[in-house]
């Protein structure tokens, strides 16, 4: 007994000594993956890709845009430039709209959003209005163009000088205007369209 007590763990000392000797090495790759990113052009240039905002207006509306990549103004102002802007406006009587556009200027400070390039706004109500630019209140349901747009829907196509998106204070709805000089092509669905 007093021999095994002694031999036995010594056997098992040699047989975890040859583990260890004859293991075969392995070749380790990098458990974490690594972005390939240019970290010459980071360290020049503040950006962030990716973001997204959204807020609840004083009105109860739902405002939410998100952005390729945002960069701060190097103007010094507290504004912020935004590329491939994607964004809309739920309001509390469920309608909304869904808007799209190149480039946006959101300033924090004044509390306003313009965006510019080519703008698309997509209405629950089946007006898509096309515009070159619009300026979007931040804490409040309001857009409007500052320009010309075309828009297409239920009742035909139409052109004016500019269009107001804002909660009426009498009635508390949210209306879509035309201004002016407005011009109407109207469509009406014949009667096969009707359901």
């Amino acid at each position: 007994m007093a021999l095994a007590k002694v031999v036995l763990p010594l056997v098992s000392l040699g047989l975890l000594a040859t583990l260890f000797l004859f293991a075969r090495g392995r070749e380790y790759e990098p458990s974490l993956p690594f972005a390939q990113v240019d970290i010459e052009a980071l360290a020049r240039e503040q950006r962030i890709d990716g973001p997204a905002f959204s807020t609840v207006t004083r009105d109860g509306s739902k405002l939410y845009l998100s952005a390729k990549t945002v960069r701060p103004d190097l103007s010094g102002s507290s504004a912020i430039n935004s590329t491939t802007i994607t964004g809309g406006l739920r309001m509390p009587n469920s309608g909304s709209i869904d808007l799209v556009a190149d480039n946006a200027v959101i300033d924090g400070k004044s509390k306003i959003a313009e965006l510019s390039g080519q703008v698309e706004i997509q209405t629950s109500t089946g007006y898509l209005v096309s515009t070159q630019r619009i300026a979007a209140m931040l804490d409040m349901a309001r857009i409007e163009s500052s320009g010309h747009v075309n828009a297409t829907g239920p009742i035909g196509t139409l052109d004016a000088g500019r269009m107001i998106l804002s909660q009426d204070a009498q009635s508390g709805a949210y209306l879509l205007v035309f201004k002016d000089g407005v011009k109407l092509i109207y469509e009406p669905k014949e009667r096969g369209d009707r359901q």
